[in-house]
């Protein structure tokens, strides 16, 4: 990561802010006034730039102005004093990232400049994504469907709904539709509505004004404004509160919006392209989606296949994916033996292309030489080179194969007990067929949501014990997004 500047000419103020960086482990740069920073950027760039609103020998908006034309991306916090508040807002709206009202609190500062760099990181690696690698690999049937979708609805603006499963690359789809399409040069916005706390995803999606609500201390762009001329991505379009659904609605119908406490209209020139894991004619069925958003949005529907209907793709991306880590990792590509790739083309890839790239970038770093073969994979791999019986046992979510705990099971590389006597491997499904019979038997209704919530949520409490809570660690045990992860422990209240 390139180091954060920090530009003012209060001393106090850069050493402050340089100790709280250091001690939070980001690199940091500081300057006196805008003509140091001038001349830095003729040779280096910052993550992010830091700056005072008012400086002997220039501005920050003037530099914000600069900064904009030469590098649009590049994330922007203005600090002002209260007396300058007019003049921050303004210089926010002219693309400053957020603003610093002085005095401000330390450990605040630092988590916003933590989020610009996250901005900063996640626009880098999208324009790093779209230029040095293809957008989509895929030589299966389904996904060149896929791509002759992509192809026919390249000159059209018509709102598209992504479907698949999570992990299967609905992100990639909805950038590839971007860069062919004539919005191809304007932004590319992705939210995903199902990783924002409900009580501020309204204000992410459609902004502030200035005392629109406690800590609103001045206007903010939404993610429709800041998509404006181009595309905006509702990742998990299927989590959305009902009455935020309401709104979009009436985006999607009116071709505007209002910000949140604001009484002007605001046009939205913007193309949207949503995506869900979930089956949304369901949800509707159900009440927690409205009908007629699913009309608007389903005008032209893109089915994503699952990593295991596309088997003949895998060997295909093992090595794009091997390729790729070992150039982020600067070693040389390793490759897979006959046999470890025999073992990848039968497992079922519950974390879909995510958990493969994962994978591959774990086998980049572990496995101890350059051919890979069946015993240098994870054992919760290796044990799907077993005959069929077992090969469908893992497919339809079985637990560990005897002799193997679940703690030893998800970890790649530890060692495994010899095998010791243990019921059968489908010991466990003859128990939930069990309670399913007994819960239809009483009369119950909803049975499948009921059951699918107790495996989802023993699932995810065994991941979170195995990794001490770690959330991020425990979604790539399981092979799934950081995001879904979120969002299913508050759906099944386990934050509580």
């Amino acid at each position: 990561m390139k180091p954060i500047w920090i530009v003012d000419d209060d001393q106090s103020i850069r050493f402050v802010l340089q100790k709280a960086l250091e001690k939070a482990e980001i690199p940091v740069r500081s300057f006196a006034s805008t003509r140091e920073v001038q001349a830095a950027l003729a040779t280096e760039q910052p993550q992010v730039l830091v700056s005072d609103i008012r400086m002997p020998g220039g501005s920050g908006i003037a530099l914000l102005q600069e900064l904009k034309r030469t590098q649009p991306h590049l994330p922007v916090i203005i600090m002002t004093a209260y007396s300058d508040l007019d003049s921050a807002v303004s210089a926010f709206q002219s693309g400053a990232f957020e603003y610093l009202s002085k005095p401000f609190d330390v450990d605040k500062a630092v988590d916003l400049i933590r989020r610009a760099v996250d901005e900063s990181l996640r626009e880098q690696g999208a324009q790093s994504a779209g230029m040095d690698t293809p957008e989509l690999l895929g030589q299966a049937p389904a996904m060149q469907d896929v791509f002759r979708a992509i192809g026919r609805l390249s000159p059209s603006l018509v709102t598209v709904l992504i479907t698949g499963e999570s992990g299967s690359g609905k992100e990639l789809v909805a950038q590839a539709l971007h860069r062919h399409s004539p919005r191809a040069q304007g932004p590319f916005v992705a939210i995903n509505t199902a990783a924002i706390p409900r009580d501020l995803l309204e204000s992410e999606l459609f902004g502030h004004e200035r005392g629109a609500f406690t800590g609103a201390q001045a206007a903010r762009r939404g993610r429709f404004e800041q998509a404006e001329g181009g595309t905006l991505f509702l990742d998990e379009i299927g989590d959305m509160p009902y009455e935020l659904q309401t709104r979009l609605l009436r985006v999607l119908s009116d071709g505007q919006f209002y910000r949140v406490g604001g009484h002007a209209p605001i046009r939205a020139n913007v193309r949207v392209i949503a995506a869900t894991h979930q089956n949304l004619e369901q949800r509707v069925r159900d009440g927690l989606f409205r009908e007629d958003l699913f009309h608007r949005l389903n005008v032209i529907r893109l089915r994503l296949p699952p990593l295991r209907e596309r088997r003949e793709d895998i060997e295909l991306l093992v090595r794009h994916f091997l390729h790729k880590s070992a150039a982020e990792l600067g070693v040389e590509t390793k490759r897979l033996s006959e046999a470890a790739l025999a073992v990848l083309q039968v497992y079922p890839f519950p974390g879909n292309v995510r958990e493969l790239q994962n994978l591959c970038h774990w086998l980049t770093v572990m496995a101890p030489g350059q051919v890979i073969d069946v015993k240098d994979l994870p054992p919760e791999l290796s044990g799907s080179a077993q005959p069929p019986v077992a090969v469908s046992t893992v497919a339809s979510g079985a637990a560990p194969a005897p002799g193997m705990s679940a703690d030893t099971a998800a970890q790649p590389g530890a060692e495994v007990e010899p095998p010791v006597a243990a019921p059968g491997p489908a010991a466990w499904e003859s128990e939930l067929a069990g309670e399913a019979r007994s819960m239809l038997q009483a009369g119950g209704t909803q049975v499948m949501d009921q059951l699918s919530q107790r495996f989802e949520r023993a699932v995810i409490l065994a991941a979170l014990d195995i990794t001490h809570g770690r959330r991020i660690e425990a979604a790539q045990r399981l092979g799934i997004g950081r995001n879904t992860i979120t969002r299913k422990i508050q759906e099944l209240g386990l934050d509580d």
